[in-house]
C-alpha cells in the first residue's frame, strides 16, 4: 500500500475521531464507518493500479465481504475525495459514477445513483462539504455545489447551488450562507 493511499485513510480517520495520532488507526479497526472506507480506499487503489488480475479479484471479494458485514454498497470506480465519513452503519449504497469531492458526510439510508433517461441523464457530482442526511436521494447527472445541506428524507434530482439546503420530495432550495457550519464534523483544510 503506497503512502499516498495510507494519507487518505488517515484523512478519513480524522474525519471520525478528530484527531491525528496514527495510534487511532489500531484503536479504529473495529469501527465499522472506518473499516468499510479503509476497505474501499485499498481495493480502489489496487484496481486502478494494480496489473495483478487475483489481486484485484481478491480486492473486490474483501469489498464484497465488507459490504454484506456493514451494508454499504460503494461500487469499485467510485470517485470518492478525501475526509469521506459515513454515518450510522448500514443501507447506503453510491453508483460506481459518481463523483464525490472531500469533507462529504453520508448518512444512513442515503443512496446516490444514476438515471438512465430524461434531461438529467447519468450521476451525479458532489462538491465538498455537503452534509446528505438519512433516506435521502441524490439521482441523475446533476451537480451538487459546495457547502450544501440535503435534509433527511429528501429526494434531489435538480442541480443544487453553493451554499442551499435542500429539503422535501421535489427537493425545494433555500439559500444559506454556510449551510453545513457546525454539521460536518472535523473537516479536511
Amino acid at each position: 500500500m503506497r503512502k499516498v493511499i495510507k494519507e487518505l485513510i488517515y484523512k478519513d480517520l480524522y474525519r471520525i475521531t478528530g484527531q491525528k495520532s496514527k495510534l487511532l488507526y489500531i484503536k479504529n479497526l473495529f469501527n465499522p464507518e472506518f473499516c468499510y472506507i479503509r476497505t474501499f480506499r485499498k481495493c480502489n487503489y489496487n484496481i486502478e493500479n494494480s496489473k495483478n488480475k487475483i489481486r484485484i479479484a481478491f480486492n473486490r471479494m474483501m469489498l464484497k465481504k465488507s459490504s454484506i458485514k456493514y451494508g454499504y454498497e460503494i461500487e469499485p470506480g467510485c470517485t470518492i475525495g478525501e475526509g469521506f465519513r459515513l454515518v450510522h452503519r448500514g443501507a447506503v449504497a453510491i453508483n460506481p459514477g459518481a463523483i464525490i469531492g472531500k469533507n462529504v458526510t453520508v448518512f444512513k439510508g442515503v443512496t446516490i445513483g444514476s438515471s438512465r433517461r430524461g434531461k438529467h441523464e447519468g450521476t451525479p457530482i458532489i462538491k465538498d462539504n455537503v452534509w446528505i442526511g438519512s433516506n435521502s436521494s441524490v439521482i441523475g447527472g446533476i451537480t451538487i455545489g459546495e457547502d450544501v445541506m440535503i435534509a433527511p428524507n429528501s429526494f434531489v434530482n435538480i442541480n443544487i447551488p453553493p451554499h442551499s439546503l435542500c429539503i422535501g420530495s421535489p427537493a425545494k432550495i433555500i439559500p444559506r450562507e454556510c449551510a453545513t457550519r457546525g454539521y460536518i464534523d472535523n473537516p479536511i483544510k
